[in-house]
């Protein structure tokens, strides 16, 4: 076994999170910001840090180091989910350049954190290209599906792949729908979640044909969310390793047909830090480092 940044459902062994303390601050910032952010309702500050620390336990119980972002009052609510601001591959992390406005300071916020740490940077994405981490997935350790959103755009794209083309990375792209338009939070996770080396949960009816008949000519099978589970995250699942799921309580069908299909299922309490931001724990993780 080795370790590796270039997996999603490898054993967790290293990940950043940001904890809602430091990325909601108080019921003030929360009050004054989640309109304009397009959060489906106020998030209940209190209720967002018992959620958090409960989520934290959990990563700490699977993994052998969990990093922070620290407070930054300057950043919105929808730093929490820290997966978008940068992407982990084996030769650094890409520092990403956020579709949303709202988030564009995020990034060099996180910088910082990766330079006290000592990890290296391998560069980032500049504008007009813009990328953000939600559209990105390793289907494995030499292929990145890479989502073409309103958030995750051709310019940013293309400076993607160059810095991943010397270490023999292809990027795949997989263009998305329309959808719900420019405002809402769709990104390729939101549709994708790897939780082995030949499984997946997915929501079909949103799934580009050429992209779905890929994964399964890869030798994919499929957890299929339903409809009725879509908005409450039910697709978005992190693999604490392989077969080992993390998921926002709320989903039964999922977490039924995840359990049929041999995986473990553990779940936690996302109201305030999932439901009303729209990011589930892929969202609210940056995976570091993995065990395969």
């Amino acid at each position: 076994m080795k370790q590796t940044s270039q997996s999603e459902y490898g054993t967790l062994q290293r990940v950043i999170i940001k904890r809602a303390a430091d990325a909601f601050i108080d019921q003030t910032k929360i009050s004054s910001e989640w309109r304009a952010l397009n959060f489906l309702s106020e998030p209940s500050f209190a209720n967002a840090q018992q959620e958090s620390a409960a989520f934290e336990k959990i990563l700490k119980t699977h993994a052998a180091e969990v990093n922070f972002l620290p407070a930054a009052p300057t950043l919105s609510l929808d730093s929490i989910y820290c997966r978008d601001a940068s992407i982990a591959t084996d030769r650094g992390i890409i520092l990403c350049n956020m579709g949303k406005d709202a988030r564009k300071p995020e990034p060099a916020a996180c910088a910082e954190v990766y330079h006290a740490l000592g990890i290296t940077i391998l560069g980032q994405i500049q504008s007009p290209g813009t990328v953000e981490g939600g559209d990105v997935a390793w289907l494995d350790q030499n292929t990145l599906a890479v989502g073409r959103t309103y958030r995750t755009n051709d310019a940013g794209i293309d400076q993607l792949k160059k810095l991943l083309s010397p270490a023999g990375v292809n990027v795949m792209v997989v263009p998305l729908p329309h959808y719900r338009g420019p405002a809402d939070v769709f990104h390729l996770m939101s549709i994708f979640s790897p939780v082995d080396k030949n499984l997946a949960v997915v929501y079909s009816p949103l799934m580009p044909i050429p992209f779905r008949e890929e994964l399964l000519a890869r030798g994919y099978s499929f957890v299929e969310v339903p409809e009725a589970e879509f908005d409450t995250m039910g697709c978005n699942v992190l693999a604490l390793g392989p077969r080992k799921c993390l998921m926002v309580k709320g989903n039964p069908i999922a977490r039924q047909r995840l359990l049929e299909a041999g995986c473990e299922v553990i779940e936690y309490e996302g109201t305030d830090i999932s439901y009303k931001g729209g990011g589930g724990p892929t969202c609210l993780t940056r995976p570091l480092q993995r065990l395969v």
